[in-house]
């Protein structure tokens, strides 16, 4: 199972973080490692002083396929949630300033805590996919699927020609503006719509 992360994928992300526009879906992988769905606590890592969440919609692969022509895409996911890509901006910093990979601030265990998942149909795809994180019970991250620069459709495409997706492989795909930091005693709550699908309590 891999989890495929699409990075800038909303235009107000984007601008939050002072990046350029990508001419295609820029992606990047985190280890089974990551993964966390099981309404644990997350305990903040000793190697990080600063974990940043961003929220994202979650696609999950149904059938296997290799160069999947956009047109054909839909077929190949079935659910949807949210997650959290958890990340540690002090590392991805020096990680950035040494020229090296970010896998140690993006793919570090249980940095992808994963919701409950929902029927594609039931989402409101393809017109557009409402979520928002609340954070101690304030919004801070809200999106629109119909936002994204690369659709579900797109990102399918793209990765397949890299790499084979799988069932069950699982595709984060992007984070609109707001993403901030977490500190011990945060409580997290994620939706689709009204949906109440990914909590996490930080300790």
């Amino acid at each position: 199972m891999k989890i495929i992360c699409i990075g800038r994928n909303y235009l107000d992300h984007i601008r939050e973080m002072n990046n350029e526009v990508p001419e295609y879906p820029v992606f990047f992988m985190k280890g089974e490692n990551a993964l966390y769905y099981k309404d644990l606590p997350f305990f903040l890592p000793d190697f990080s002083t600063n974990i940043h969440y961003e929220l994202e919609l979650v696609i999950r692969i149904c059938k296997v396929g290799k160069n999947i022509e956009e047109k054909f895409a839909d077929s190949y996911f079935d659910a949807i949630t949210v997650g959290l890509d958890l990340t540690a901006r002090d590392i991805q910093k020096e990680c950035m300033q040494k020229g090296e990979p970010w896998e140690k601030a993006k793919s570090f265990d249980f940095s992808a805590p994963l919701g409950k998942f929902i029927p594609i149909n039931a989402s409101g795809y393809p017109e557009s996919i409402q979520f928002s994180l609340e954070k101690n019970g304030e919004i801070v991250q809200s999106g629109d699927s119909k936002n994204m620069v690369f659709g579900f459709k797109k990102i399918i495409a793209h990765v397949s020609k890299y790499n084979t997706l799988k069932t069950g492989d699982l595709i984060y795909t992007g984070t609109p503006a707001g993403v901030g930091p977490i500190n011990r005693g945060d409580k997290l709550l994620a939706k689709i719509g009204d949906q109440e699908l990914l909590s996490l309590d930080v300790k």
